[in-house]
């Protein structure tokens, strides 16, 4: 049905306005209700056009009582083709006073859509669909027919609305952001056979979306076939070539690539964008140091290619600093990822929590809770809040080290002028600590406040105090608990 509709109407890039009215009414009206009808659009038109805002509804709801019907609707949203503010409006007026079939629908999508008002159009695209599936009829009630109904009415009445071919755009993303997949590629395929190119960002939103919910192999194939690249015949060399993939489409493959493990089809993705003379951007090579070398600690090779994507004077950005920033602190070279953050801060790009936290793991990795402190304390100066797990890497490392009162000062520090919430783990590490010195009084009253927010005793707690009574002699107390854990254990 959608492909005899995209035959019999052709379409040109600017659209074609209509020397009359567009009509959906498939009756055809007598010499009086077609006057009356004109009527009411006319005087509807007037009011809209000329009336204040604040009184032009209350006029328009006492000339139509009784609400309007879709194809007045049509015929008066045409009027305000060149004022899609205005339609869009009087739409959002109408919608308790019309029932909107598609014919309505697409007239307003049309009228959007010219007028750039790309959200709004992607709104009501979202409206039909739904106000299709919400109909009885079952073929209707298919979320899968549903956007391709939606797509032949707007083929239907893409000339009439002197339309903007990118009107078809906004449907395929309209249907991207609720994961309608198959209708999405379905139209795609549709517009291909008419030579209609979507635009390259909508492919890749496609891509991306495929690639998300079905795998990258899926979304391989989509990149493929949406950019046809496999078409080598004759008649195929001569078509239209003038969308073709730009580096977001294979930052986005190379990126998902990644996502799923697959690192050698990352280097793959890579060589075939070079084949095709497409530049790599920055948020490329980030992507292609991130799998292919900082994930497996190749930080030599990484350092190679961040020099080659300097020599090609493309400036780092955020990401770019992060991914080697990360790269360093795996590989234990923190002080090498400290140089990449102040060489951040100078180029004036504004770091982020993210990379502190690495950081600050890095050096708790390597044992050096001095340093992991410092780091601490210019990340909260920065005004960043730590998340609770960077607070208990250094709770716990201070802990390890036999350096419990920091631990309890900086837990507290942290609870009561940061307002961190912190994880039961740091209240634990610094118990076991407490009780393994004999200071089974502090441990108490720490193990009071840790029930206080919430957190439960485990066995770990039990037999830290345990341990620490029967160093001190107290059998009677650690008996006691003793028992009372296994209790616990029981009921659980």
């Amino acid at each position: 049905m959608a492909a005899q509709l995209l035959k019999r109407f052709p379409f040109t890039s600017q659209g074609r306005k209509s020397s009359s009215l567009f009509c959906y009414s498939s009756s055809t009206p007598s010499s009086g209700e077609a006057s009356t009808t004109q009527s009411v659009v006319t005087t509807a038109v007037s009011i809209l056009n000329h009336h204040r805002s604040k009184s032009r509804w209350s006029y328009l709801r006492s000339l139509c009582p009784d609400g309007f019907d879709p194809d007045d609707f049509s015929q008066i949203t045409l009027h305000l083709r060149n004022r899609p503010h205005l339609a869009f409006q009087f739409f959002t007026f109408s919608r308790s006073l019309c029932k909107h079939n598609l014919a309505s629908y697409s007239t307003i999508i049309h009228i959007l859509a010219r007028g750039r008002l790309k959200s709004h159009a992607q709104d009501v695209i979202r409206m039909a669909i739904r106000a299709l599936e919400l109909q009885e009829d079952d073929d209707e009630n298919n979320p899968r027919s549903a956007p391709l109904k939606v797509f032949e009415n707007l083929v239907k009445t893409y000339k009439d609305c002197g339309s903007a071919p990118f009107v078809f755009d906004l449907l395929i993303k309209a249907c991207l952001g609720s994961k309608r997949i198959d209708p999405s590629i379905e139209i795609m395929r549709l517009l291909q056979n008419r030579g209609i190119n979507l635009n390259v960002s909508t492919l890749n939103s496609l891509i991306y979306c495929v690639c998300q919910c079905r795998g990258i192999e899926a979304g391989y194939e989509i990149y493929r076939e949406a950019f046809r690249l496999d078409e080598e015949s004759e008649k195929d060399m001569k078509r239209d070539v003038s969308v073709i993939p730009n580096v977001h489409t294979y930052n986005t493959l190379m990126l998902c690539c990644y996502q799923s493990g697959l690192i050698e089809k990352v280097k793959k993705i890579w060589d075939e964008m070079l084949e095709l003379n497409c530049v790599p951007s920055a948020y490329s090579y980030s992507v292609l140091m991130m799998a292919a070398f900082c994930e497996e600690g190749k930080m030599e090779d990484a350092e190679k290619l961040w020099q080659e994507m300097r020599s090609k004077d493309l400036e780092p950005d955020v990401v770019s600093y992060e991914t080697m920033i990360v790269g360093f602190c795996k590989a234990g070279n923190v002080e090498k990822a400290e140089e990449f953050y102040r060489e951040m801060a100078v180029k004036g790009i504004e770091g982020t929590c993210a990379a502190y936290e690495h950081i600050i793991k890095g050096y708790c990795d390597i044992g050096d809770v001095d340093s992991a402190i410092l780091v601490y304390k210019n990340m909260c100066r920065e005004g960043f809040r730590p998340e609770a797990l960077t607070l208990d890497l250094i709770v716990r490392l201070l802990c390890d080290n036999g350096r419990v009162d920091e631990a309890v000062k900086f837990l507290r520090n942290a609870i009561y002028k940061l307002d961190l919430f912190p994880k039961g783990t740091s209240y634990e590490a610094i118990i076991k600590r407490l009780c393994y010195e004999g200071r089974m009084q502090e441990a108490l009253k720490l193990q009071a406040e840790m029930i206080g927010k919430g957190f439960e005793l485990n066995s770990e707690i039990y037999g830290a105090f345990i341990d620490g009574y029967m160093r001190q002699g107290n059998e009677e107390m650690a008996g006691a608990l003793r028992k009372e854990m296994m209790q616990i254990q029981m009921r659980s």
